[in-house]
């Protein structure tokens, strides 16, 4: 049964009920600020969760009521966030290594999640988020995206941008889009890009920013050599938990895809992030590159 406070895809901001206090798990990134902010501007001052080596207490996030957490130490989260009176929890922002188990520090919170956790591992990065979800659920949290916080955040449909995609470009999309949906269903990335109408390289563990520097050494070399063009696209996995990870574009994006030789991004509209909009679409603007939403039923 879907709620407002579950549904992934909802028309607006999300309404809190009174006296509701949200925990934002924090990673690194601009997201958890802005979720943050968000949530402050409704009246609502988040409690920050600030993942240890992601994010700087002193950072912006450290205007706020906050406690760091490490990922060893993952079996005291829910001891916390009660503790502090959570109700809503938002997952945002990047968490880029793994916790260390021989350096965990074993509780009953850690064992009672453990077998979870190991069977997610084995599932890949979205069954982990899921697993993350469900145990936070089962405990009596309720946990909403990013997204519900601060909508203005989700990409719109159409060109963002001045410059809009060209029929050689839409063929390009189409390819990436292909393949951006055929490694999610294998919970491998969110993206893909294409050149002359086919894709030629695939989103893996180093993350977006690592699959366009590949792209940019590849130009140059053999099929690819002369050819201009082609273009990032980025989508949810088709069995993505929408409340967390959602596909996200920003600046250094778009600086990846100038730098790489492509002519634009595509991403899904109303399921993906553009962090920093306005900035991004005028530096897309001024680098002569098209950011594009593309309808979200398109694949279904």
């Amino acid at each position: 049964m879907t709620t407002p406070a579950t549904k992934a895809e909802g028309a607006g901001r999300l309404q809190l009920p009174p006296g509701a206090k949200v925990g934002i798990i924090a990673g690194g990134g601009k997201l958890p600020i802005d979720v943050a902010n968000g949530l402050n501007e409704l009246g609502h001052k988040p409690f920050i969760l600030m993942v240890q080596g992601e994010v700087l207490p002193e950072s912006e996030l450290g205007l706020f009521e906050h406690e760091v957490l490490s990922l060893e130490n993952l079996g005291s989260l829910i001891g916390i966030l009660k503790r502090r009176g959570t109700t809503h929890v938002v997952l945002a922002g990047e968490i880029k290594r793994r916790p260390r188990l021989g350096a965990m520090r074993f509780n009953l919170g850690l064992l009672a999640i453990v077998p979870l956790v190991i069977s997610a591992l084995a599932r890949g990065d979205d069954g982990l988020l899921k697993v993350v979800v469900r145990g936070l659920e089962a405990r009596g949290f309720t946990v909403v995206g990013a997204h519900q916080i601060v909508p203005n955040l989700t990409a719109s449909e159409g060109a963002l941008t001045r410059v809009a995609p060209s029929k050689a470009d839409w063929m390009d999309i189409e390819a990436a889009h292909k393949a951006a949906l055929a490694i999610g269903a294998l919970d491998i990335g969110q993206g893909a890009v294409a050149i002359g109408g086919r894709a030629i390289a695939l989103e893996g563990i180093e993350g977006t920013d690592g699959l366009l520097e590949r792209v940019k050494d590849l130009r140059g070399h053999g099929r690819l050599a002369g050819k201009a063009g082609g273009v990032l696209v980025k989508c949810a996995k088709p069995e993505q938990e929408l409340r967390v990870d959602l596909p996200s574009i920003g600046i250094q994006t778009v600086e990846g895809a100038y730098a790489a030789g492509l002519a634009g991004i595509a991403v899904e509209a109303g399921r993906s992030l553009i962090l920093d909009s306005s900035a991004v679409i005028s530096r897309a603007d001024a680098l002569g590159l098209f950011v594009v939403g593309l309808p979200t039923g398109e694949h279904s």
